[in-house]
């Protein structure tokens, strides 16, 4: 038995597009990035132009061209960054993690917390991948599948220890991510569930998906 305590600029040359990015150019790029991520969750990737993304960070629309070809490019760079992110912060987050706490446990509450922050980026992560051009959608799933990795390790060394009961390590993550990432559509703060509330409600939810025996009691009894 395992017990685990938890404690207004100018049309782009073609040639600046091989120039090294200058302090204030990247900023303008990070300033589309994130004009972009909110039209996308908004109104969808098909129904916005070059032109809103523009309209929405003060520019001409040429001038997006000095930082992204196309629009796809921006998709692809959306999503690219949302995953090297989350993977760095997972890093971070195992190097602080205590190591008597059931890693599944430090994976499950780790990914709700950053999802729910991030709920923008989320939606496009998922829903948009339709919309990825062949060689942009191999590109993000490989990082999808690196991350999802994490998760298997985790339950394939559990269950040789033991600790979990599973039949197949990689279905049972891509059940128990699909699970998870499901929170922000449904989350609002000042609903029925409170953010810790609903993370030690999914945290019991994946314990017992990989327990032999059902779990006892556990805090939160309401819906959102």
């Amino acid at each position: 038995m395992f017990i685990y305590f938890c404690i207004v600029e100018d049309l782009v040359n073609p040639s600046d597009l091989t120039k090294p990015p200058t302090s204030k150019g990247m900023q303008t790029a990070d300033r589309v990035r994130r004009a972009a991520l909110k039209l996308f969750a908004r109104y969808g990737y098909a129904a916005v132009s070059m032109r809103q993304i523009a309209g929405e960070v003060g520019v001409q629309p040429g001038a997006l061209y000095n930082h992204f070809r196309t629009k796809q490019d921006i998709l692809k760079d959306l999503m690219l960054t949302h995953m090297a992110d989350l993977i760095a912060a997972w890093d971070t987050e195992l190097e602080h993690a205590a190591s008597t706490c059931d890693p599944l446990e430090t994976f499950t509450r780790f990914h709700i917390r950053y999802h729910l922050e991030r709920a923008d980026a989320v939606f496009v992560s998922y829903m948009e991948l339709r919309n990825l051009e062949p060689e942009n959608f191999r590109s993000v799933e490989a990082e999808r599948r690196r991350y999802e990795s994490i998760l298997t390790n985790i339950l394939a060394q559990g269950a040789a220890d033991g600790r979990y009961v599973i039949d197949d390590p990689k279905v049972t993550t891509r059940a128990l991510i699909a699970m998870l990432t499901g929170i922000p559509t449904w989350f609002r703060n000042g609903g029925g569930l409170s953010r810790a509330e609903v993370e030690d409600l999914y945290t019991a939810l994946a314990r017992k998906a990989v327990s032999a025996h059902p779990a006892g009691k556990e805090t939160g009894e309401r819906m959102a």
